[in-house]
């Protein structure tokens, strides 16, 4: 028999993003399932990489399986089974484990993951965000574990080296390991105190991909939908809890606007440029009615999540922004500011106040932010200041600050807009929640 040809570049380059893109929509069941499995979350991290890496070995020359998520699986539980049978120190998970997985071998795992996804990945949240990890360590699990996303990404979006990633990562499993943290949901008191911490990484995940730090791409969408997936879970489990409500509000109403933020060429459009018809009506009503449960829950005291997304419900029940309540939204973001001083808050609200009151107004409090040392590589400040500039008519000021801000971001989409506004010296302010 003839050899068969080896695969093009093009074709080795076309098999590579649909084994990223699986990777990316699998990892977080296919570890969490092992975890569950093995009790060792670096162990199920290193089995689902054997299973990547016979992926990219084997797929060039068998094809993309009908089920891909489930040959991973399914190639990474027999990983588990060579690991135990290896180990003499796992000889009685061998016994215990190893022939519940054999005997399973040939079952259908993309309908045995249906049963327990949820709980799977859930439970891997809880497990990222343990006290006993710091909040860095946290957040870069997680997006590790749950986003599926490589270790030069996380770094970037941190904006720290890549191996002072990659070893707060070793070291958080190393910990998990280590503290031998069960792979359960978290009970009473001790689920309160960790909720907190699931729900600032959950946010911090889908600003990941709401707003991509760095690279070519403006937003990452399966980002925003795996964080929304967990979220509705966590409603699920704690109905009681405003700021859960609150904060699957914000994400559902801010998701909503995914389609109309990105032009025809990748280009970033502004809220005011926006195609509000292709807003998605059916995550404005499901964050609506999230909204008015985080309401319900805690009448008179929302907290951060459910102000910030009174103020995306505020733009989404406008027919545009002449007609947004402005007034409304500053007065959201001063009750944010009580709750959690921050100079991005602040400068967002000065956004508000500007449309509301005036950009004199609104250059006025962004001036006040200059020397705010957290905010000195931030590069929406000169581009805010250059929107309000530009509306006053200092053109000149304007696309000095334009061109500063093009400087911060390592955003190629962001620069490519930032360049533009300097070149017109001119612009509209951004609109606060964008």
């Amino acid at each position: 028999m003839s050899t068969p040809p080896a695969p093009t570049a093009s074709a080795t380059a076309d098999l590579h993003r649909v084994v990223d893109a699986v990777w990316r929509m699998e990892s977080a069941r296919i570890v969490g399932a092992l975890t569950r499995v093995t009790g060792d979350v670096g162990l199920a991290e290193e089995l689902a990489q054997d299973a990547l890496v016979a992926a990219l070995e084997q797929w060039p020359g068998s094809g993309v399986p009908a089920k891909p998520g489930a040959w991973l699986m399914a190639t990474a539980k027999h990983r588990a089974v060579d690991s135990f049978r290896r180990s003499q120190n796992l000889q009685r998970k061998t016994l215990e484990l190893g022939r519940e997985l054999v005997e399973g071998i040939e079952e259908d795992w993309a309908a045995a993951l249906d049963e327990v996804v949820e709980d799977d990945v859930l439970r891997l949240v809880f497990i990222s965000c343990h006290p006993v990890l710091s909040r860095e360590a946290r957040v870069a699990l997680t997006l590790r574990l749950v986003g599926g996303l490589a270790t030069d990404e996380i770094a970037r979006a941190f904006l720290v080296p890549e191996k002072t990633l990659a070893q707060r990562i070793v070291r958080a499993k190393r910990s998990l390991t280590a503290a031998r943290v069960p792979f359960e949901m978290p009970a009473g008191a001790d689920f309160t105190a960790r909720l907190s911490s699931v729900l600032e990484v959950l946010y911090l995940v889908f600003n990941e991909g709401y707003a991509a730090t760095a690279g070519e791409d403006l937003t990452r969408p399966a980002l925003c939908q795996e964080a929304m997936r967990l979220g509705r879970i966590l409603a699920g489990l704690v109905p009681g809890e405003s700021e859960v409500h609150g904060l699957l509000a914000l994400m559902e109403l801010q998701a909503s606007r995914l389609a109309a933020r990105i032009g025809p060429d990748g280009e970033s459009v502004l809220l005011a440029d926006q195609d509000r018809s292709r807003w998605d009506r059916a995550l404005v009503n499901h964050g609506l009615a999230a909204l008015d449960r985080a309401q319900e829950t805690a009448p008179g005291a929302l907290g951060p999540y459910a102000l910030q997304a009174g103020i995306a419900a505020c733009h989404a029940r406008a027919r545009s922004v002449e007609e947004t309540d402005w007034a409304a939204i500053a007065g959201c973001y001063e009750a944010l500011a009580a709750l959690t001083p921050s100079p991005v808050v602040e400068l967002n609200r000065a956004v508000a106040v500007s449309r509301a009151y005036g950009p004199a107004a609104g250059l006025e409090l962004v001036d006040r932010l200059l020397d705010v040392p957290a905010l000195a590589g931030y590069h929406l400040l000169p581009a805010v200041r250059g929107d309000l500039l530009a509306s006053l008519g200092r053109d000149d000021e304007a696309r000095a600050e334009f061109e500063r801000a093009a400087g911060l971001t390592r955003n190629e989409r962001e620069r490519a807009l930032l360049l533009g506004r300097a070149a017109d010296a001119g612009g509209r302010a951004v609109p606060s929640g964008d």
